[in-house]
């Protein structure tokens, strides 16, 4: 989407297709600014249906890609199984998960300083 959008901008092209229940713009969690793209969320599946058909339309000046939430498999994910965890809910959980089998402190980081997401 443009990415000047608001959501009351995407409310009001998609609510033709039926009761839309939420409408989320993407948006960079550094910069704050929208990334281009948006979820809109409806009541129920024949909305959804409804609002895919708009796919190829336009918007703003921009065509849209109107698809289905892409929804993942969780036995692809780690090996399947797993504590739960995925991107960005590590955190304040304790020690558990994969850390190499090296413990919790100790052994090879890096060797440079700084911050590591990975450790």
């Amino acid at each position: 989407v443009d990415y000047a959008t608001t959501p009351e901008e995407l409310l009001a092209h998609f609510e033709a297709c039926g009761t839309v229940e939420r409408v989320t713009i993407v948006c960079d969690k550094y910069t704050g600014r929208p990334k281009g793209f948006a979820y809109i969320e409806f009541g129920n599946e024949a909305s959804a249906e409804n609002a895919v058909k708009l796919d190829g339309s336009e918007f703003k000046g921009r065509q849209l890609k109107v698809t289905h939430k892409r929804v993942n498999v969780p036995s692809f994910q780690r090996g399947g199984g797993g504590d739960g965890g995925g991107r960005g809910r590590g955190r304040g959980r304790g020690r558990g998960g994969y850390r190499g089998g090296r413990g919790y402190r100790g052994g090879y980081r890096g060797g440079r300083g700084g911050y590591n997401p990975y450790y």
